[in-house]
Order: C-alpha cells, then structure tokens, then sequence
C-alpha cells in the first residue's frame, strides 16, 4: 500500500506554520523585489559606466560591468522562482521547479567569472597603474553602496531558506562590497596618491567576493545531483519514521530537492501490524515530516515484514 502527500495543494496545512518556517513558497513573495532591483541596476550601471570611461577608473568600470552581470543575476534569479512555478504537465510531472536550482547554480558560475575577469584586468593594471580623478571615483561608488545595499535587502528575509533568492542576495551585497572598496581606493588615492590602490582594491574585492560564492556554487551543483539539502538530517528523518508507533523497518529513504524550496521524500515503511489503521499513520508521518524538517511532498509505501522479507531477498531488488 502506498500513498503520496503533496502538502502545496494542502492549503490549510501549508499556511498554518508560515509564522514559523517563512520558506512556505518564498519566490512568490519577491517579484517587486526582482523588479526594483533589476531596475535600480541598470540606471545605476549606465551612470557607473559613463563616469568610468570619463575618468579613467578601472575599479568603476569594473564595477559596472559586474553590475551588469548583477542585473542579468537578477533576471536569472527572477526566471527561475517564476519556472519553479509552471504548473506540471502530462511530460513533467514534476514541473519545472529546478529551474531555481539551475537558476542559482549559474548566478554562482556569473559571479566567479565576473571575478576573474576583474582580477585579470587588475593585474594587467598592476603593470602600468593610471591617474584616476578621486572624488568623481567615490561619489559614483558611493551610490552603489546605497543601490545594491537596499536591492540586498529586499532578498535578505528569503536568503536563509532558498538558495535561488540567496543566489541574488549574495550578488547584490557582493556589490555593495565593491563599491565599498572602490570608495576606500578613491580616499587611499586622494590622501597618497597612490596610482595601484585601484588595482589592488580590485583584486582584494575580487578575492572576497570568490570565497563568498564558493558555498552557493557547492551547494547548486550538490542540488542538482539530487543531494540530500543542508536543512534535513537524514539520520534524523529516519529515527523520526522508526519512532512512529507501529513502524518495525524503514528502507529505501530518498530525500531530495525538488527546487530550492520544495524538498521531497520516499520511503518504504515496514509495519509491525499489517492490519493497524494505515491511514492514521500515513497523517502522523506525513504531519511529523512537514513539522520537523519542512518536508512537504511526501511518498510512503507501507509493507508487510513478509513482503518486506521477499523484496530483500529478490535478486537486484530496488530495496536497500
């Protein structure tokens, strides 16, 4: 006997915790966010490149250009929560929700491309360091700051829970960083004049910036290969089924995500009582799994020991 739980249709369910796990359906609370972002960033990468050009600022252009590769991160962002909610169809079953897996694994790769680039310009620099015009350079910057400080902020509440939307806070704070650092260059420059301070912020930003995406690129590609998400203890799970009153065996327990919010489950229970009410039980684990580890599309086949006994012992059986 077997039964699958789907708590998203389950609406009087899934909205009784949200005061306790904000991650119920977290996308759908940020298309303004996504939208001022993506708006705020591209006026703000039009003035940034025009001033860098004038002045001859490698640290400002560089941080247009990263900028512009924050609104096509936003934009990406954007695409996935809104793919993760197309409805399920005849050929995907499940929909397309790891398009914010995707989504957020290719924001990491944007990132550490941008980076390398930026620090292979530095260097080029380092070379030859150019006058720049210092004031023109830190108020340009300064904007950025408030811009990508606030876009990061709109994206900060969803940030622990999905990492799709974290995917976009991480590439506006890592923004705002940059500014930071090409203010400090501007001041360094003014107070000593010195011609490699733009550079050298570049790459120190750079390298900052790096270390920060490395664990959002670790943890995509861990998604996309049907890992086990941070949030849930395997070990956990199990002993959470085997305390089920009624429950001798627990096998063939898969956990997996299947987007960056929805994290689903399927087990084989073996009862110790084939007659008990299997109904009961099936609303206990199903209730349990949600409550304790957010687990909301839940597939459970319960067994009897004897037809647990000759799935184990039949030859490349699908039981563990």
């Amino acid at each position: 006997m077997s039964t699958h739980h789907d708590h998203d249709h389950d609406h009087g369910h899934s909205h009784s915790h949200d005061h306790h796990h904000g991650h119920s359906h977290a996308p759908a609370n940020f298309n303004r966010a996504f939208a001022i972002g993506i708006g705020l960033n591209t006026v703000f990468v039009g003035i940034e490149a025009f001033y860098g050009w004038q002045i001859n600022s490698l640290a400002l252009l560089a941080d247009a250009g990263h900028n512009l590769s924050d609104v096509a991160g936003l934009l990406l962002a954007w695409g996935g929560a809104l793919a993760g909610k197309w409805r399920p169809d005849a050929r995907h079953t499940y929909g397309f929700k790891r398009a914010s897996i995707l989504a957020a694994f290719i924001n990491a790769m944007l990132l550490l491309l941008a980076m390398g680039s930026l620090s292979w310009e530095a260097l080029q620099r380092l070379q030859s360091p150019e006058a720049t015009q210092g004031w023109t350079m830190m108020a340009v910057a300064g904007v950025g700051i408030v811009i990508n400080t606030a876009t990061a902020l709109l994206f900060m509440r969803g940030s622990q829970d999905d990492i799709n939307i974290r995917g976009a806070f991480l590439h506006m704070a890592a923004d705002a960083l940059v500014s930071l650092g090409v203010v400090l260059g501007g001041a360094l420059y003014l107070w000593q004049g010195w011609a490699w301070i733009d550079p050298v912020m570049s790459l120190l930003i750079a390298l900052v910036i790096v270390l920060g995406t490395w664990s959002l690129l670790r943890q995509s590609v861990h998604l996309l290969f049907d890992g086990v998400p941070d949030s849930v203890d395997v070990a956990a799970v199990r002993q959470r089924l085997l305390g089920l009153g009624g429950v001798a065996e627990v096998h063939d327990l898969h956990v997996w995500a299947m987007g960056t919010s929805d994290i689903a489950l399927t087990a084989h229970l073996v009862l110790t009582d084939p007659a008990a009410d299997s109904g009961a039980l099936l609303h206990l684990a199903e209730h349990e799994l949600h409550e304790h580890f957010e687990i909301r599309h839940v597939t459970l086949q319960l067994e009897s020991p004897d037809y647990a006994l000759n799935c184990a012992l039949r030859e490349g059986a699908a039981c563990q």
